[in-house]
Protein backbone atom coordinates (compact mmCIF):
# COMPACT_ATOMS: atom_id res chain seq x y z
CA UNK A 1 0.00 0.00 0.00
CA UNK A 2 1.45 3.37 -0.98
CA UNK A 3 1.35 6.41 1.26
CA UNK A 4 -0.62 9.08 -0.62
CA UNK A 5 1.61 11.98 0.37
CA UNK A 6 5.07 10.44 -0.19
CA UNK A 7 5.54 8.13 -3.16
CA UNK A 8 8.68 6.48 -1.79
CA UNK A 9 7.09 5.51 1.56
CA UNK A 10 5.68 2.01 2.00
CA UNK A 11 3.40 0.50 4.58
CA UNK A 12 2.64 -3.23 4.72
CA UNK A 13 0.78 -5.41 7.22
CA UNK A 14 0.73 -9.21 7.02
CA UNK A 15 -1.05 -11.70 9.23
CA UNK A 16 0.36 -15.17 9.83
CA UNK A 17 -1.28 -18.22 11.39
CA UNK A 18 0.45 -20.90 13.46
CA UNK A 19 -0.63 -24.19 15.00
CA UNK A 20 1.21 -24.51 18.29
CA UNK A 21 2.06 -27.21 20.79
CA UNK A 22 1.48 -26.97 24.57
CA UNK A 23 4.48 -24.69 25.06
CA UNK A 24 7.30 -23.68 22.80
CA UNK A 25 9.17 -21.03 20.91
CA UNK A 26 8.73 -21.03 17.14
CA UNK A 27 11.38 -19.28 15.06
CA UNK A 28 9.45 -16.91 12.76
CA UNK A 29 12.46 -14.95 11.46
CA UNK A 30 12.10 -16.23 7.88
CA UNK A 31 8.46 -15.10 7.75
CA UNK A 32 9.46 -11.65 8.97
CA UNK A 33 12.27 -11.43 6.38
CA UNK A 34 9.89 -12.59 3.63
CA UNK A 35 7.47 -9.80 4.53
CA UNK A 36 10.28 -7.24 4.40
CA UNK A 37 11.37 -8.48 0.95
CA UNK A 38 7.79 -8.25 -0.34
CA UNK A 39 7.42 -4.71 1.00
CA UNK A 40 10.43 -3.36 -0.86
CA UNK A 41 11.29 -1.16 2.14
CA UNK A 42 14.93 -0.13 2.27
CA UNK A 43 14.93 1.88 5.51
CA UNK A 44 12.40 1.92 8.32
CA UNK A 45 10.94 -0.22 11.08
CA UNK A 46 9.41 -3.64 11.46
CA UNK A 47 7.00 -4.49 14.27
CA UNK A 48 6.09 -8.09 15.04
CA UNK A 49 2.95 -8.25 17.18
CA UNK A 50 1.07 -11.05 18.97
CA UNK A 51 -2.61 -10.35 19.82
CA UNK A 52 -2.88 -13.12 22.43
CA UNK A 53 -2.67 -12.89 26.23
CA UNK A 54 -0.97 -16.27 26.77
CA UNK A 55 1.61 -16.03 23.98
CA UNK A 56 4.31 -13.50 23.15
CA UNK A 57 7.10 -12.35 20.86
CA UNK A 58 10.80 -12.17 21.66
CA UNK A 59 14.18 -11.80 19.99
CA UNK A 60 16.88 -14.16 21.16
CA UNK A 61 19.63 -16.53 20.04
CA UNK A 62 18.76 -18.78 17.13
CA UNK A 63 22.04 -20.70 16.74
CA UNK A 64 21.83 -23.10 19.70
CA UNK A 65 18.45 -24.82 20.29
CA UNK A 66 19.42 -25.35 23.94
CA UNK A 67 18.86 -21.62 24.51
CA UNK A 68 15.15 -22.06 23.75
CA UNK A 69 14.99 -25.13 25.98
CA UNK A 70 16.74 -23.25 28.79
CA UNK A 71 14.44 -20.24 28.44
CA UNK A 72 11.31 -22.38 28.61
CA UNK A 73 12.73 -24.26 31.60
CA UNK A 74 13.58 -21.00 33.43
CA UNK A 75 10.17 -19.47 32.67
CA UNK A 76 8.51 -22.61 34.04
CA UNK A 77 10.56 -22.36 37.24
CA UNK A 78 9.97 -18.60 37.56
CA UNK A 79 6.24 -18.74 36.81
CA UNK A 80 4.93 -22.15 37.93
CA UNK A 81 1.25 -23.02 38.20
CA UNK A 82 0.21 -22.29 41.77
CA UNK A 83 -2.86 -23.40 43.68
CA UNK A 84 -3.26 -19.83 44.97
CA UNK A 85 -4.05 -18.52 41.47
CA UNK A 86 -7.73 -17.61 41.16
CA UNK A 87 -8.17 -17.26 37.38
CA UNK A 88 -10.94 -19.71 36.46
CA UNK A 89 -9.29 -20.94 33.24
CA UNK A 90 -6.30 -22.21 35.21
CA UNK A 91 -3.72 -20.60 32.93
CA UNK A 92 -2.43 -17.75 35.10
CA UNK A 93 1.16 -18.96 34.72
CA UNK A 94 0.78 -18.64 30.93
CA UNK A 95 -0.43 -15.05 31.33
CA UNK A 96 2.58 -14.24 33.52
CA UNK A 97 5.03 -15.78 31.04
CA UNK A 98 3.44 -13.90 28.13
CA UNK A 99 3.65 -10.62 30.04
CA UNK A 100 7.31 -11.27 30.81
CA UNK A 101 8.07 -11.91 27.12
CA UNK A 102 5.97 -9.06 25.79
CA UNK A 103 3.51 -8.88 22.95
CA UNK A 104 5.75 -7.30 20.32
CA UNK A 105 9.27 -6.67 19.06
CA UNK A 106 10.51 -3.75 16.97
CA UNK A 107 13.39 -4.23 14.55
CA UNK A 108 15.15 -1.52 12.58
CA UNK A 109 15.47 -1.89 8.81
CA UNK A 110 18.61 -0.61 7.07
CA UNK A 111 19.65 -1.17 3.44
CA UNK A 112 16.74 -3.57 3.00
CA UNK A 113 17.78 -5.82 5.89
CA UNK A 114 16.53 -6.43 9.41
CA UNK A 115 19.14 -5.15 11.85
CA UNK A 116 19.31 -8.34 13.86
CA UNK A 117 22.53 -9.55 15.43
CA UNK A 118 24.30 -12.48 13.82
CA UNK A 119 22.86 -14.96 16.35
CA UNK A 120 19.44 -13.31 16.79
CA UNK A 121 16.09 -14.66 15.64
CA UNK A 122 12.46 -13.64 16.17
CA UNK A 123 10.34 -16.11 18.12
CA UNK A 124 6.64 -16.65 18.69
CA UNK A 125 6.32 -17.94 22.27
CA UNK A 126 3.43 -20.25 23.16
CA UNK A 127 2.54 -20.79 26.82
CA UNK A 128 -1.02 -22.17 26.65
CA UNK A 129 -1.35 -24.43 23.65
CA UNK A 130 -2.08 -26.27 21.63
CA UNK A 131 -3.90 -23.54 19.78
CA UNK A 132 -4.32 -21.86 16.42
CA UNK A 133 -2.49 -18.54 16.84
CA UNK A 134 -1.94 -15.41 14.81
CA UNK A 135 0.80 -12.82 14.65
CA UNK A 136 1.26 -9.70 12.57
CA UNK A 137 4.26 -8.18 10.82
CA UNK A 138 4.08 -4.45 10.08
CA UNK A 139 6.72 -2.91 7.81
CA UNK A 140 6.91 0.86 7.47
CA UNK A 141 9.54 3.01 5.82
CA UNK A 142 11.13 4.27 2.63
CA UNK A 143 11.51 2.19 -0.50
CA UNK A 144 14.38 4.27 -1.87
Amino acid sequence: MQNESLEDNADMLREFTLSTERTGMINITDRVRETLRESGVNSGTCVVYCPHTTAGITINENADPDVVRDMLFALGKTYPDRPEFRHAEGNSAAHLKASAMGSSATILIHEGRLLLGIWQGVYFCEFDGPRKRHFYVKIAGDQT
